[in-house]
């Protein structure tokens, strides 16, 4: 059947392509100029004739960056931290929201009041320290884990796409002699592909960019490349290194450039990928509640 535009909805077309434009141009714009940073001279730096494109080009900032020797172990243990952690939160968040998004169960509301409390008041930073350390997870990457493998927003999120799934499906697998593990693996986790990925892609990027807490909990050898990337914004890391005859602050804006892009492309590369899903799961996620 064709449709036909009238003036007004040509209008609002028009409107919501142009936001989504200066949306992405937004979006792009810094992240080029620090790409573009990050490949320039200290002279073009210094004489600000950076902009799009990088003058004068240099990869002394690179070079520096994967010389430095503690680099490819933060990265390493962001890698390490970014795929366990999210593989652990998905494997405890299904099993915590399974049974939630059943509200025949007795304790249902009682559960999902403690998990929505939770979202709004947390103990504090000083209680969760104490407790960590009275459960010797201090100093061990289990630190970075455990204590954040389950967030009640992505908890939310995984109940209401359960809910949205139909009760017949596994009340017919019932009859045919599956019991609710089974109809969970082979029935409910294959039907939920757009709610898990949704929900492990909002895992994965917390645990890509968290530094606070291995600032906290971790030693040195076990800090991820967002704390790394932290140190060099603030200058305490490579910057004096790095510096020679040429101006120091001009080497650490070119280095800090090319960290954030390091650091920051991996994690951008995720998306296309999971984009499918994406979108899929945060509206049926976001419909029931």
């Amino acid at each position: 059947m064709k449709t036909y535009k009238t003036r007004s909805t040509v209008l609002f077309d028009i409107i919501v392509n142009l936001f989504m434009i200066f949306t992405i141009i937004s979006c792009l714009v810094p992240f080029i100029y620090i790409f573009a940073l990050s490949l320039s001279s200290p002279e073009a730096i210094i004489n600000n004739e950076v902009f799009f494109l990088p003058k004068g080009l240099n990869f002394e900032a690179y070079k520096s960056i994967f010389t430095y020797p503690n680099f490819f172990n933060a990265y390493k243990n962001t890698l390490i931290y970014t795929i366990l952690g999210t593989l652990i939160s998905l494997f405890l968040i299904v099993l915590f929201a399974y049974p939630l998004s059943k509200t025949y169960l007795k304790g249902n509301k009682v559960f999902m009041k403690i998990v929505v409390f939770s979202m709004f008041f947390t103990g504090g930073l000083i209680p969760n320290y104490l407790l960590i350390s009275y459960l010797h997870l201090t100093n061990t990457r289990w630190a970075m884990l455990i204590p954040f493998a389950i967030n009640p927003f992505n908890l939310i999120l995984m109940i209401n796409f359960f809910k949205s799934i139909s009760n017949e499906i596994e009340e017919a697998a019932l009859i045919d002699g599956l019991n609710y593990f089974g109809i969970l693996w082979k029935i409910i986790l294959p039907l939920s592909q757009a709610g898990l990925a949704t929900v492990g892609l909002y895992t994965a990027v917390f645990f890509w960019n968290d530094w606070f807490n291995g600032l906290i909990y971790l030693k040195s050898s076990q800090f991820p490349v967002m704390l790394f990337l932290r140190n060099i914004v603030n200058g305490t890391s490579m910057v004096g290194d790095a510096a020679g005859a040429v101006d120091k602050a001009t080497i650490g804006i070119s280095i800090k450039g090319a960290v954030i892009i390091v650091t920051t492309l991996p994690i951008i590369a995720i998306y296309p990928f999971l984009q499918k899903y994406f979108v899929k799961g945060v509206m049926i996620g976001s419909v029931k509640g």
